[in-house]
C-alpha cells in the first residue's frame, strides 16, 4: 500500500525527485491506481515516473488546497494532479493559481484534472467526459428512450453535475431520462447544481431535494417508476462509512444501480452496492460499480498531465483495460 502524503495548510511537501503525478482525494493510498499507474506507464512509455496520494479532509480549509496546488505549481518535476472528492472545493480555494480552465471547469466551478504547460497551470473538468463514456459502457442501447426510466442522483458534487449535464445534452435527442431526481444532504451543493442548470437551460425536468436523513432518500426512489437508474455520487462507502440509503430502500423494478465507487474502505459497514446487489434478483435489478468510471477517469486525465494520446475504445483501450483487470485481481 502506497504512503500518502497528508495535506495541511503548512505541510513541506518534498520535492519531487522524478517526474510525478499526484492523486489528490481523501484515502488515496488504498486505490488501485497505486498498483496499476506502474504497470500502465510501462506500458505507455512514460520512462521513469511515479504515482503519489496527497490525501485532504473532506470540505478541507481553503489553505490546504492551496498548499496543494501551490506545491504542484511551482515544483519543476511535478507534473499535474487527478483530483477526486475536492473538485469543487480546491477550486473555490485556488482559482487564482490556474492559468488556464477549459469550458467545463468554468461552467461547473471544478477541476478533476491539473497539469503544466510550461510555466503554466492548466485546470480541466474531465468528468462530464468520463462519466459519460462510463454510463454508455453498460447502459443498454436507447434505454431512456425506450423505458422511460427516470434518472435518480444520490449526491450533488461534481461527479453528480457532470453525470446530470451529460445525460441531458442536445446529442441525445430523445434518448434521455424522463425525468432527474437529485438528493443531497446539505443545501448548498444542491443551490449550487441549480445555478449550472439554469445556465444550461437543459429541456429534462429535474427535482431537487434536500435530504439530511437517509430514509428521506428511500421515499425518493420509492417513486420512481420501472427501468430507473438510481446513481450514488457520494463518497460513502469510500471516503466515509455507510450508504445514503437504508437497508430498507426498495429499488425499481427492472432498474440500473450503479454506485461510482469501486472500491469500499468500510468493509464491515453495509454500502450501497451491497444493498443494490442484495436485491438484484428479487427487483431484477442491473447492478454496476464504478471500475469503468475509474479506468475512464484516470486515462483521460494521464493523458492530460503527461500530455499523450490515450484512446477511449478500441484495441488499445481494451489492453490498458486488461492490465487494469489484471492488477484489480
Amino acid at each position: 500500500m502506497s504512503t500518502a502524503f497528508q495535506a495541511t495548510a503548512d505541510f513541506q511537501f518534498p520535492p519531487a525527485e522524478v517526474k510525478t503525478m499526484y492523486f489528490v482525494g481523501v484515502t488515496t493510498g488504498k486505490s488501485s491506481i497505486m498498483t496499476v499507474f506502474p504497470k500502465w506507464a510501462e506500458h505507455l512509455g512514460l520512462g521513469e515516473v511515479r504515482m503519489q496520494g496527497i490525501d485532504c479532509k473532506w470540505h478541507d480549509d481553503p489553505e490546504v488546497y492551496h498548499n496543494v496546488v501551490e506545491f504542484i505549481k511551482e515544483d519543476e518535476l511535478s507534473l499535474g494532479a487527478l483530483v477526486t472528492t475536492h473538485k469543487i472545493d480546491l477550486l473555490t480555494a485556488t482559482r487564482e493559481m490556474f492559468d488556464y480552465l477549459d469550458p467545463y471547469a468554468e461552467l461547473f466551478g471544478e477541476v478533476s484534472s491539473i497539469s503544466k504547460r510550461g510555466d503554466r497551470l492548466h485546470g480541466h473538468a474531465k468528468d462530464p467526459i468520463t462519466s459519460g463514456l462510463a454510463l454508455e459502457a453498460f447502459l443498454p442501447e436507447n434505454h431512456w428512450e425506450k423505458t422511460g426510466g427516470e434518472a435518480f442522483v444520490i449526491g450533488a458534487g461534481g461527479s453528480a453535475i457532470a453525470i446530470t449535464s451529460y445525460m441531458m445534452e442536445d446529442r441525445h435527442a430523445d434518448n434521455r431520462p424522463s425525468k432527474i431526481v437529485v438528493c443531497n444532504r446539505s443545501e448548498p451543493r444542491l443551490e449550487e447544481m441549480k445555478k449550472i442548470h439554469k445556465k444550461l437551460d437543459l429541456p429534462v425536468p429535474v427535482e431537487y431535494h434536500l435530504t439530511p436523513e437517509p430514509e428521506m432518500a428511500d421515499a425518493l426512489m420509492a417513486d420512481l417508476p420501472p427501468h430507473s437508474v438510481v446513481m450514488n455520487s457520494t463518497g460513502l462507502g469510500k471516503d466515509g462509512p455507510g450508504s445514503p440509503l437504508t437497508d430498507a430502500a426498495i429499488f425499481p423494478e427492472n432498474g440500473i444501480a450503479w454506485d461510482f465507487n469501486y472500491r469500499f474502505s468500510y468493509p464491515d459497514v453495509p454500502h450501497f452496492l451491497d444493498q443494490a446487489k442484495a436485491q438484484a434478483e428479487k427487483q431484477n435489478l442491473q447492478v454496476e460499480d464504478g471500475w469503468v468510471y475509474f479506468i475512464h477517469g484516470w486515462t483521460r486525465v494521464i493523458a492530460e498531465v503527461f500530455d499523450i494520446k490515450i484512446p477511449t475504445s478500441g484495441p488499445e483501450f481494451d489492453v490498458i483495460s486488461k492490465i487494469a483487470a489484471e492488477v484489480r485481481r
